[in-house]
């Protein structure tokens, strides 16, 4: 797998179990999936990411994902 499929995995998984813990445990849990929808803006915009970030730096291939 590449950095940037890593990172669409984990991504959507984040905000899956926001909504699911939401659900079935208390609903301050969504503000996990507004934090992620944030961080996902912030890396459009400026093109950094944390865990593109650490991932490079633990040596997963970089990548498209689309390739």
């Amino acid at each position: 797998m590449t950095v940037d499929r890593i990172v669409h995995l984990v991504a959507g998984l984040m905000v899956l179990l926001s909504l699911a813990m939401a659900h079935f445990s208390n609903p301050a849990w969504l503000w996990l999936g507004v934090f992620v929808g944030a961080n996902l803006a912030q890396s459009g915009v400026t093109g950094f990411c944390p865990l593109a970030f650490m991932l490079k730096k633990a040596g997963v291939s970089e990548g498209s994902c689309c390739s």
